[in-house]
């Protein structure tokens, strides 16, 4: 993703950390879109060039539809096939489109895939990731901190779900066990 234009629409927790990666890896250009200005907030912190709140109307994303579309990648982290449609139009000639979410079942307009030769992904968690990400953030090359929005001691576990539970108030929820190096 080195200098390309990037897409992502979702920006939960595993949105926002694809996001500091994207950043990580050199992207020249990362444009965020979700439906919470609390989410687009912690995609700013992560790294996000601009970021649009679809909650006020898919508008935002017409600019981008323009001379056949702009991005030149997508993720689609959130699962929803609306926002998957909406930013397939946003994708540039032989762009490639990697789903992240699980949306289910989805229709999608072929017609676009085959006339821009989009290259579509999906992408899921394996082993050999887990052990990059460990490496990435032991370096220090991604900052997790502004996904972590609240801290809770172990014997507060049961209130730290509950808030974790409900994302109009958190985005990751950090157990601490108080243990030290």
């Amino acid at each position: 993703v080195f200098g390309k234009r990037v897409l992502v629409t979702g920006c939960g927790p595993i949105g926002n950390l694809l996001i500091g990666s994207l950043r990580a890896a050199g992207a020249g250009e990362i444009v965020a879109v979700d439906l919470s200005a609390s989410a687009l907030a912690c995609a700013e912190k992560m790294g996000a060039t601009r970021t649009h709140n679809i909650a006020d109307g898919a508008e935002a994303l017409k600019r981008y539809t323009a001379e056949k579309g702009y991005f030149e990648v997508m993720f689609e982290v959130s699962g929803s096939a609306q926002a998957l449609r909406n930013g397939l139009e946003c994708i540039a000639p032989r762009g490639v489109l990697v789903t992240v979410g699980l949306g289910g079942d989805v229709s999608l307009p072929l017609n676009l895939l085959v006339s821009r030769e989009i290259d579509l992904r999906g992408t899921f968690r394996f082993h050999s990731e887990f052990a990059q990400a460990v490496d990435l953030l032991n370096r220090g090359i991604i900052d997790v901190k502004p996904v972590i929005s609240h801290t809770a001691p172990f014997e507060q576990a049961v209130q730290a779900f509950e808030l974790a539970a409900d994302k109009t108030q958190s985005m990751k929820v950090v157990l601490d066990f108080g243990v030290t190096d």
